[in-house]
């Protein structure tokens, strides 16, 4: 097969040339240009120009203004009609949408569609159904009545204000989706800035919220690099920063927050998960797994597992089976229907990624599989398999956020939780068994903020996810967000 043809409105949009959105309008910023490459063929297909400190602070002013003058004190239940019509239009738009996620990040065009149109328009319904749930409680103080007066108290749930979303480029829809809705449907108002690398599904998604029928200033777009990105968590204006991405960028990110105004920051980052393969598991269905939870999105997932440990008795059969499937993989043009496993999203990333494959023989980890870029254009690099012969091995420890799986045997449960837990991150882990029971006694043992049994990857936005240890402060879905997008105010009355 061959590439499909692009919407004439997705060629229409990209020709616009927009850099912004704000207040309502799109606009052209002042910054230095960015070139916007396609990942399948290493050209350059458009640019994006980096917001400066003026259209940093006119989407914060907007967003101030439109929190206090409509958003804060809309019914909640028309804050939630708005997210749901918001939810329709992606549906409406969908392969426009997916067009231009998979131009900027090399997603394939079937996972743009389901991933990033099909879970963000699920993930708006969900949070547009806790509109007029948010709320607070009675409570009944004990305080001494020394006349006869009485006393009750109850707290309230008010937004925090105007809440500054970064989003990677991994999944820059959906995780935007995730911010995005949290706070809208909590009365907050948001500036989104998506990577430098994905900005147009983004740009395009606040043309679709105004069109839904969401006020002016509600949410803006601005674009640019990690600079764009400060100046958005020091401005006095901003009550709380949500950021997605790496470890290390996350601790900076956090430090500002506190330093500009004691914000409030969400950090949801990266981790170096592990899944652990008892030695009951069938097989067929733990070389499922492997595929399942290593190779979606090129390993591009922030909860993708990376550190596999499998019982000594069952380890080279299942990493034959999994070196097997990789085998038939069809690697190929994202925008092509046909294709399995498309490049990495980035020139940079691809760099670092192809960093680690001559390095590892001499980090003791033998390549089964892959381990090597691909000689065509674009950003490709082999699905990769690799066997550890010690714990302390590169590929075991950092993360390298790819297309590699890493194998190392255990011989019994208290090694295997010791391997799972030997990591600075926390962020998911999954275990691979028969019996429920054995696993329902290990979960509680395990050091990661999220935990699978017999799946990995896949998350629900009725389920809380984030991590603990390095991995991050926060939690999203759920009725978690609830904590993060409100001030708790408590109020007592003598009568």
């Amino acid at each position: 097969m061959s590439d499909i043809a692009l919407l004439p409105e997705v060629r229409a949009f990209l020709q616009q040339g927009h850099d912004c959105f704000i207040n309502g309008d799109y606009g052209r910023a002042t910054g230095p240009a960015h070139p916007v490459v396609n990942p399948g063929t290493g050209e350059t297909f458009a640019e994006v120009r980096e917001a400066e400190q003026a259209q940093t602070d006119a989407a914060v002013n907007a967003a101030h203004h439109a929190f206090h003058s409509v958003w804060r004190d809309m019914a909640p239940l028309q804050r939630g009609a708005i997210l749901n019509r918001l939810a329709d239009l992606i549906d409406q738009h969908g392969e426009e949408l997916a067009q231009l996620e998979t131009l900027c990040s090399g997603k394939t065009i079937q996972l743009s569609r389901a991933f990033e149109v099909g879970q963000s328009s699920h993930f708006l319904r969900y949070y547009a159904g806790w509109a007029g749930k948010i709320n607070g409680e009675t409570l009944t103080p004990s305080l001494p009545s020394m006349q006869g007066e009485r006393y009750t108290a109850f707290t309230l749930r008010e937004p925090v204000g105007v809440v500054a979303g970064i989003v990677p480029w991994n999944f820059s829809l959906m995780i935007a989706i995730w911010k995005i809705a949290s706070a809208l449907i909590c009365g907050c108002t948001v500036v989104i800035k998506p990577s430098e690398f994905t900005p147009f599904t983004l740009l395009r998604l606040a043309g679709l919220a105004k069109e839904a029928g969401l006020p002016d200033g509600v949410l803006n777009v601005v674009c640019g690099t990690g600079a764009c990105g400060q100046a958005l968590i020091e401005h006095e204006k901003i009550n709380k920063v949500s950021f997605t991405g790496s470890m290390s960028t996350g601790r900076r990110v956090g430090a500002q927050a506190m330093q500009a105004n004691l914000t409030r920051a969400t950090l949801e980052l990266g981790g170096k998960n592990a899944a652990g393969f008892l030695a009951d598991i069938d097989t067929q269905k733990a070389v499922a797994g492997v595929m399942e939870a290593a190779y979606l999105h090129q390993g591009q997932v922030c909860a993708a597992a990376e550190r596999f440990y499998v019982h000594r008795s069952r380890l080279d059969e299942i990493v034959d089976g999994v070196a097997a499937q990789l085998k038939q993989l069809k690697i190929g043009s994202p925008l092509d229907e046909s294709t399995d496993f498309g490049p990495l999203s980035n020139r940079p990333h691809f760099e670092k990624v192809s960093q680690y494959f001559a390095s590892a023989p001499d980090q003791g980890c033998e390549i089964v599989h892959g381990g090597r870029a691909l000689d065509r254009p674009g950003f490709f690099i082999e699905p990769t398999l690799a066997v550890a012969d010690r714990s302390d091995a590169t590929l075991l420890q950092e993360e390298v956020f790819g297309p590699v799986a890493c194998f190392l045997p255990f011989d019994d449960e208290e090694e295997l939780l010791s391997l799972m837990n030997d990591s600075p991150y926390g962020l998911t882990a999954s275990l691979w068994t028969n019996d429920l029971s054995r696993a329902l006694r290990l979960v509680p043992r395990i050091e990661a903020g999220t935990v699978w049994v017999n799946m990995h990857t896949f998350i629900d936005p009725a389920v809380p996810f984030g991590g603990v240890k390095g991995s991050g402060i926060g939690r999203e879905f759920g009725s978690a967000f609830i904590e993060d997008y409100t001030e708790l105010k408590s109020v007592t009355v003598r009568y």
